[in-house]
């Protein structure tokens, strides 16, 4: 599958795609991560003003979305990245990880950063992370040491 198939754009929140794709994302982290180490947003923790939310569609489908944070003038970080069970291993988290990269680069951050978990699951996002050139960092924005949790940033 190709990149150029995939349409991002940003989402106003209110769509029921939307609304169950983010449900599926907590139900999921719910499963995974204790609740001290979850640090997924629901829709109204998505709503603020410091953060912009994109979806990625293919056609008329949802496939994915994902979301940057103005932490401060310099520096953002991306939540919420999820691509649809359908569509994983296709590109999805690249091509929106890529835009939010662009994103960041055209507000003049210096820096992006992420917070992800530390268990096997979350593996290939490891994976991408590190392949689009995050590295792993100390804890940032308030967050603390956790064993479950991964901070990774990168210099833009």
């Amino acid at each position: 599958m190709k990149n150029s198939q995939f349409e991002i754009k940003i989402d106003d929140l209110t769509g029921p795609e939307i609304a169950e794709l983010l449900a599926e994302h907590l139900r999921c982290m719910a499963g995974v991560s204790p609740p001290e180490s979850r640090h997924a947003l629901n829709l109204e923790g998505l709503r603020k003003p410091d953060i912009t939310f994109w979806s990625v569609w293919q056609g008329h489908e949802l496939v994915g979305c994902g979301a940057l944070k103005e932490l401060d003038a310099t520096h953002g970080e991306i939540k919420s990245m999820r691509t649809a069970a359908a569509h994983l291993r296709k590109g999805v988290a690249t091509r929106i990880v890529e835009h939010i990269i662009a994103e960041a680069r055209r507000r003049g951050y210096r820096r992006l950063s992420l917070e992800t978990g530390a268990m096997p699951y979350f593996a290939p996002a490891h994976k991408l992370y590190h392949k689009l050139g995050f590295r792993p960092c100390r804890p940032f924005a308030g967050y603390r040491e956790d064993p479950n949790s991964v901070f990774m940033t990168r210099e833009i």
